[in-house]
């Protein structure tokens, strides 16, 4: 974006006040949003991002400059911002020798966006009314989101790195709801990658919304979930965002830092049972949060976070590292240029255990299987959760037999992964829809195979 010589100029401001370490972050986003909504397409949106920022770290600290013009001038404005809050004594470095790093991870792009028109793509969506409205004449709400974003970014900084990543991702997001006889049911579905338009060759979005309509009559013929202490069956695939939300976050390492995490101070430690292991991986192709690189211009790694059910690593980002001798572990992410970028998770997973699905459910006597996971709430540090199950079945004698409605799981989340004493062995990652907050958006991954927690409390309404 910027010719090397002038990115050296604006990093030798940068140290102008003493600071350690300087860094130039640049990306330019371009993006299609189509949203249909009640058979009209309500959005057809394109979109175009493009800024910089400067970052001066001093110390344990950090001043972040950043600007939507990403001239060279500009950029050196941000850059004395920066630096007028630095403090260091260090003389500063005027001689900054940049290298690109390569990544061995290939393009995730078979077939460009523009192949297609977006008049085919909205087309997509009216057929996915369609056929949500065609499972039942009890359908009476479908919304459909069509996404797709090309963003491009550039990381350099004052210990020679210079690293560029391609990220291409495309999305379908939907919701359908079901009425009849004054119960009302909603069930979300979505299909995500970093992908071209070979996307479709084995992902079928309208086939996704058809199985949320599904999803929504069982449900309106649920009755309602029973409550107490009681065995839970948790799928594979998307039911890993219990542990990405209840532990994942615990094992980010600015909850480590600051001590507010369940698991400070625990490498080493048994955290799980021996068959259990986790692990955070940006390297997996097409994962949403796959990167060659993170957002300092680390190179993105397989992390174990959990090894035969020990606490074996956390994830570092480079401010934390830095405040802890540590190396980064690539997992340092940020939402866009306007903001600084802070541990987050990749693609998070419990890995596969040794334990036959069909066994685990058949071992459960009386209990709750949680086919759907929802939203929830957590409290990160500690991983005290309560999530929604929006389509459970009953387990009775190691049968499924009935649909519940109306459950929610109530735990924490560092005793419940201590309390797993089964894990499958089929392994799933979500289809591709995850987000993550923690007061920034990140396209994230979770999954787990099929895991039996013997004693959870079910919130029910029976």
């Amino acid at each position: 974006m910027l010719p090397t010589e002038s990115i050296k100029r604006i990093l030798s401001t940068a140290l102008a006040n003493g600071g350690d370490l300087a860094e130039v972050y640049l990306e330019d986003s371009q993006s299609l949003r189509l949203v249909l909504d009640d058979r009209k397409l309500e959005q057809a949106v394109r979109g175009n991002d493009i800024g910089g920022g400067v970052r001066v770290f001093y110390g344990n600290t950090a001043a972040y400059a950043y600007t939507d013009d990403v001239t060279e001038e500009a950029l050196i404005e941000a850059a004395r911002a920066a630096a007028a809050a630095a403090r260091g004594t260090n003389q500063s470095r005027v001689s900054v020798d940049l290298t690109q790093r390569k990544s061995p991870l290939k393009s995730m792009v078979e077939r460009p966006y523009d192949e297609m028109s977006t008049a085919a793509k909205a087309d997509i969506l009216r057929r996915m009314d369609e056929a949500a409205r065609a499972v039942s004449p009890h359908v009476v709400q479908v919304g459909a989101r069509y996404d797709e974003i090309s963003r491009r970014v550039w990381i350099y900084n004052s210990d020679g790195v210079w690293a560029e990543d391609d990220r291409q991702m495309l999305e379908f997001m939907s919701q359908v709801t079901s009425q009849r006889e004054g119960v009302i049911q909603s069930a979300t579905a979505g299909l995500g990658a970093q992908s071209g338009l070979e996307f479709f060759d084995n992902r079928d979005p309208i086939a996704a919304i058809v199985q949320a309509a599904e999803a929504t009559m069982r449900m309106l013929d649920a009755k309602p979930a029973p409550a107490g202490e009681m065995t839970v069956v948790i799928p594979g695939g998307w039911g890993g965002v219990l542990f990405h939300e209840a532990c994942g976050h615990c094992m980010e390492a600015d909850f480590i830092t600051n001590g507010s995490s369940a698991y400070a101070g625990l490498v080493g430690e048994r955290v799980g049972p021996d068959f259990l292991s986790a692990v955070d991986d940006g390297t997996i192709p097409n994962r949403r949060g796959t990167m060659r690189f993170d957002d300092e211009g680390t190179p993105t790694q397989r992390t174990v976070l959990i090894e035969n059910g020990i606490l074996k690593e956390y994830m570092w980002d480079l401010t934390e590292a830095r405040r802890m001798g540590r190396a980064s572990t690539g997992n340092g992410r940020r939402e866009s240029f306007r903001h600084m970028p802070m541990p987050r998770m990749t693609n998070t997973f419990i890995d596969a255990g040794p334990h036959d699905p069909e066994e685990i459910i058949s071992s459960v006597k009386k209990g709750i299987y949680a086919k759907r996971m929802g939203g929830g709430q957590v409290e990160i540090g500690r991983g005290d959760y309560v999530f929604a199950v929006t389509e459970g079945w009953l387990i009775e004698d190691g049968k499924l037999t009935a649909p519940v409605r109306g459950a929610t799981l109530v735990g924490n989340g560092p005793q419940t992964l201590r309390e797993i004493d089964m894990i499958g062995n089929d392994l799933d990652l979500d289809p591709g829809l995850g987000h993550c907050g923690k007061t920034q958006s990140a396209k994230v991954s979770v999954g787990q195979p099929t895991v039996r927690v013997p004693k959870l409390t079910v919130g029910g309404t029976e």
